[in-house]
């Protein structure tokens, strides 16, 4: 992909369009953000994956890209190349982390059941935040109880691990999936696809458990 990008600029031919920039030329910074664009490309290519679309992570690394652009200045020890390449790369990593974020909020609040009321839970509403209001209420227990012997049933053996690292259903803290994948022996994009996985086995099992309580 990047082959369709135009070809970099020479260090003489940055320090030429750099001036002009400075003299608040808008096609000195236009230049420089395309004869860039290579760059974009070449970062973004080291962070996509399954989920992660190449073509949405150079748009992103654009904005990174037209922001260094914009807050450059000639007097920099480094090259706008080098500047450019940080704030390309700190762009990509606050939006892959921000889509981490929600898809995490997003899998705690699929619901897995219901309550003695008939009202839809979630794992949210399972973990909670205070734990002696969880003891305190039985209705909780019995769910914590389903919770895990779905997982027992639904899930094999490494799921399970996952699972319950990730979300701390032993008691003890909810890890990161790269911690998890140290553990395992196994990459963080592979805890990731476990995780997915897991969590959708799960969804359809409590769904057709509740279903023919």
């Amino acid at each position: 992909m990047s082959s369709s990008f135009p070809n970099p600029l020479t260090e003489k031919e940055e320090q030429y369009y750099v001036k002009l920039l400075e003299q608040n030329d808008s096609e000195a910074r236009a230049v420089l953000i395309e004869r860039n664009l290579r760059l974009v490309a070449h970062i973004a290519k080291k962070y996509s994956g399954p989920g992660v679309s190449q073509d949405d992570l150079i748009s992103i690394g654009t904005i990174g890209l037209i922001k260094a652009v914009n807050t450059y200045s000639g007097k920099k020890s480094t090259r706008l190349a080098t500047y450019a390449a940080k704030c390309i790369e700190n762009e990509i990593l606050m939006s892959i982390r921000a889509s981490k974020r929600i898809r995490q909020e997003i899998s705690l609040s699929l619901p897995i059941g219901v309550d003695k009321d008939g009202n839809e839970i979630s794992f949210n509403d399972i973990l909670g935040t205070d734990t002696d209001e969880i003891v305190d209420s039985i209705a909780l227990r019995i769910q914590v109880g389903k919770l895990h012997g779905a997982l027992k049933q639904a899930l094999t053996e490494r799921e399970q691990v996952v699972i319950i690292s990730r979300y701390g259903l032993d008691g003890g803290e909810p890890k990161p999936q790269r911690e998890i994948a140290k553990a395992l022996g196994i990459s963080r994009s592979y805890v990731s696809r476990i995780e997915k996985k897991a969590l959708e086995k799960l969804r359809d099992y409590l769904k057709d458990y509740t279903q023919e309580a």
